[in-house]
């Protein structure tokens, strides 16, 4: 059963221009992800693709010129934004991709305390803290006296200790070493084979393909291609989308082809298929609207020809 399902998102954003005149830019449209209990799903795609947008919306924590259309349902109820606000920090969690997100005038230690819902505190913080390499004295220090990479195994841990029910995770590796990286893996899989949905917002296909158990594509602000983890692999065979199958191989440990041309800018995309101008097998019809929704071998895809 899905802990959290995102159907047919869109996210606008109002703003003025010159001559004070009101402009609406779509940024987010027709985005569908969901997450089950004892998941990970990990979501990538190139920056200004959607990802951290869309974490912002389900913590109901998206600026105020912001309009959202479709759903958020969280353990089968829909996530209005009172009960965002209720269950942001308790029950649904982020590992927000700024360690500027960190109180700057709390101390580290009772700072990672409050994260602590059913465990010993004081207890369950020294123990993540050895457990990603944090010195004891770092519970005594505040925010800016710390390096980004300490920063970083902070708010990842006061994630872990929280046990909620979904953790989302915005680019938790920049600035760990191996090791680190390694333990975090190791915890997302310990939280969710413990009940948690755990979704991983990453540029680090490596990371994601490690870790999770399904890949969402973002590609232009909506969902091009959920697949499984196990879908990766050989020359990309298995995979159904033009764009996913451009990403796979441009990894340098596969043929490192970079994807010719650019993602359109949000204001400015094609009518139809947002990958059509950059795709080697685009047809006349790509171009007329954006594909619907589909299902192929398993996974969905938006392609018209995806087979």
């Amino acid at each position: 059963m899905s802990i959290l399902e995102v159907q047919n998102l869109s996210i606008s954003f109002t703003k003025y221009s010159k001559g004070l005149r009101q402009e609406t830019n779509l940024v987010i449209h027709n985005l569908n992800v969901s997450i089950n209990k004892g998941e990970i799903v990990a979501v990538v795609g190139s920056s200004g693709s959607g990802k951290s947008l869309l974490a912002h919306a389900i913590l109901g924590i998206l600026p105020g010129n912001a309009n959202m259309t479709g759903s958020i349902l969280y353990d089968g109820e829909v996530l209005t934004e009172e009960r965002k606000t209720d269950l942001r920090g308790s029950e649904i969690v982020i590992v927000p991709q700024s360690v500027k997100s960190l109180d700057p005038l709390m101390k580290i230690g009772p700072q990672v305390q409050t994260s602590v819902r059913k465990k010993n505190a004081i207890t369950a913080q020294k123990k993540i803290f050895e457990k990603y390499k944090l010195h004891p004295l770092v519970e005594k220090l505040f925010p800016f006296q710390l390096s980004g990479g300490m920063a970083r195994r902070v708010l990842v841990s006061m994630a872990v200790v929280s046990e909620a029910n979904v953790i989302i995770a915005d680019e938790p590796t920049p600035g760990l070493d191996m090791e680190v990286i390694k333990e975090a893996e190791i915890s997302f899989r310990e939280l969710a084979d413990n009940g948690s949905g755990v979704m991983i917002i990453t540029h680090d296909i490596d990371f994601a393909l490690k870790v999770a158990d399904k890949i969402a594509v973002f590609y232009a602000g909506t969902t091009v291609e959920t697949a499984l983890v196990s879908d990766f692999f050989g020359a990309g065979e298995r995979l159904r989308h033009p764009y996913t199958k451009a990403l796979w191989r441009a990894l340098p440990q596969n043929e490192f082809v970079p994807i010719k041309g650019s993602q359109p800018l949000i204001n400015d995309l094609p009518k139809g298929c947002p990958f059509a101008p950059r795709c080697e097998h685009a047809a006349s019809d790509c171009l007329e609207e954006m594909p619907a929704e589909r299902i192929v071998r398993g996974g969905m895809v938006r392609c018209l020809y995806a087979t």
